[in-house]
């Protein structure tokens, strides 16, 4: 069975939601994964316009219209980060939205908050986000505290119940010392979403950067992501996050680079 594709935020560099589900369907792609604001502007090359799910009723209704008529899913809700200070809590009326919106699963990372308290914070964020109707993912990163695999599946633990699974990125976990070998023993009910990307194996720049501006299509860089994407449960949707920042820099489309993107990967998955 082949791996389904989804088009990440990252990948299409804050296009709005509506013309980001109409290009996922029109390039054959089945999900999305969606903030509920623009990106940064310094993620928005392009210089879309803001938009703001929180704030524009009729963009939702438009959304919702758009997903329902192309046949494309909200597969990952996203910015739900954890931090030492906001409560959790706090973040009720957002999975509110993204559960009227559809969304069927919830991420979240730790943004530097402290151990213990990011394992609470993000067993609030499950419950919420169970009472919901929305599956919860926990992201790791080697800039933050949760940093391997092994923290985050440490994090789904003490959360307890089935009610969490990890988020596994491609790059972060290749640069944080991950084996396929380690995907291959992993059961794969704790295997929750996969953002795929290529990259070097060492970083030339400061991380954050790296995972901004050297993210590559896959085949281009130096993981093993067949062997990697052999190893994940069959079916496995792929979320692409590969934003190419020169790419749109240079005047190129979002349907002309991100086509691209779509197209290579589907190729050396093949």
């Amino acid at each position: 069975m082949p791996h389904p594709l989804g088009l990440e935020l990252l990948t299409v560099l804050g296009l709005d939601p509506v013309e980001h589900v109409t290009l996922a369907a029109d390039l054959g792609c089945s999900a999305i994964s969606l903030g509920l604001t623009q990106l940064p502007e310094r993620f928005n090359p392009h210089g879309y316009p803001a938009w703001s799910l929180r704030e524009d009723a009729g963009l939702r209704r438009e959304l919702k219209a758009a997903l329902r008529d192309r046949g494309v899913g909200i597969c990952l809700a996203e910015g739900l980060g954890v931090t030492q200070r906001e409560d959790a809590s706090a973040r009720a009326r957002d999975m509110d939205l993204f559960a009227d919106l559809g969304a069927r699963r919830v991420n979240a990372v730790d943004m530097g908050a402290e151990r213990e308290r990011a394992f609470d914070q993000f067993a609030v964020l499950a419950q919420m986000a169970e009472a919901r109707g929305m599956a919860f993912s926990i992201e790791f990163s080697p800039i933050f505290t949760i940093r391997t695999l092994a923290d985050a599946l440490a994090a789904v633990r003490h959360v307890g119940d089935g009610r969490a699974t990890v988020l596994i990125d491609t790059m972060h976990f290749f640069r944080s010392g991950g084996s396929v070998a380690e995907i291959a023993a992993l059961d794969p009910a704790l295997i929750g979403y996969v953002q795929l990307c290529d990259v070097q194996r060492k970083s030339t720049q400061d991380y954050l950067s790296d995972a901004m501006t050297g993210r590559m299509i896959p085949g281009q860089g130096e993981l093993p992501l067949r062997e990697f994407v052999e190893a994940l449960p069959r079916g496995q949707l792929l979320g692409l996050e590969v934003p190419l920042v020169g790419a749109a820099r240079s005047g190129r489309t979002a349907l002309d680079y991100v086509g691209e993107i779509v197209r290579r990967t589907r190729d050396f998955l093949a």
